[in-house]
């Protein structure tokens, strides 16, 4: 009697602990976060500048399909859609950080995360009634239909493969595309220029002037003065006309006659 009456207390008390385990919450994601100081699996380290990191990031993202967007050197975000059936709608989110390195200034630290999210479409049904007094209590039903995408799911791709394919290609970018060289940071030495001296342009020279030459008509002699002396006058008026005079005696019309 007490050997079935033992028997049925460890039955009891092992139904007991199972149901207690069945009806024990399981405990959230979010409170199974290690925050270790080791390696990242959302981090990775390059041998090349912040710059040229982010750069080769969106390269890589854009290469697979995502839109980026990159309103700073050293932040790209993605985003792609993906439909896996009528009803579903699934978004990826992509961040990208680049810090400088730990080791080195030309080196890098590139954080990642991906964010999926999930859509479903939802339909809805209206209903509204309208009532017609004159024909007493008739109701008439009106129903419309509409569709919409809502969110169903929200959550942070875990850390796998995924990561290791992005990263992966980041560096193939890192290797092909020429990168940029950085300034060195010496110091700049400035003097002032020397005050440009003004030369003075140089005069023309004058023209030579020439003596003014007196045209005369062919066949004639030229004289030496075109102003007569008085001596000349003085002679002209005391010599007489002989060729009137002669006019005078023999008339022309007599000297013609020939006997």
């Amino acid at each position: 009697m007490s050997i079935s009456l033992f028997k049925t207390t460890v039955a009891s008390f092992c139904g007991l602990m199972m149901l207690a385990a069945c009806s024990s919450t399981p405990t959230p994601k979010f409170q199974q976060e290690l925050f270790e100081t080791g390696a990242s699996p959302y981090a990775r380290n390059f041998n090349s500048s912040v710059t040229d990191t982010c750069e080769a990031a969106r390269r890589a993202l854009l290469s697979q399909g995502y839109l980026t967007t990159m309103t700073r050197n050293d932040t790209v975000d993605g985003t792609k859609n993906f439909q896996p059936s009528g009803d579903t709608h699934v978004v990826v989110e992509f961040h990208v950080v680049c810090t400088p390195g730990e080791e080195a200034s030309s080196t890098s630290i590139v954080y990642v995360n991906a964010v999926q999210n999930g859509f479903a479409l939802k339909k809805s049904d209206t209903s509204a009634s309208v009532g017609l007094s004159v024909l007493g209590s008739l109701s008439l039903p009106i129903r419309s239909n509409s569709d919409a995408m809502v969110k169903i799911s929200s959550e942070t791709i875990p850390s796998g493969k995924f990561y290791d394919r992005f990263f992966g290609l980041v560096d193939h970018y890192l290797q092909t595309v020429v990168r940029t060289q950085p300034v060195v940071n010496d110091r700049v030495e400035t003097r002032l220029l020397p005050m440009p001296v003004e030369v003075a342009a140089p005069e023309p020279a004058p023209a030579p002037t020439s003596a003014p030459v007196t045209a005369t008509a062919p066949g004639s002699t030229p004289t030496s003065s075109s102003t007569p002396t008085p001596t000349s006058l003085s002679n002209a008026t005391d010599t007489p006309d002989l060729i009137g005079e002669a006019a005078a005696v023999h008339p022309a019309s007599e000297t013609g006659a020939v006997r």
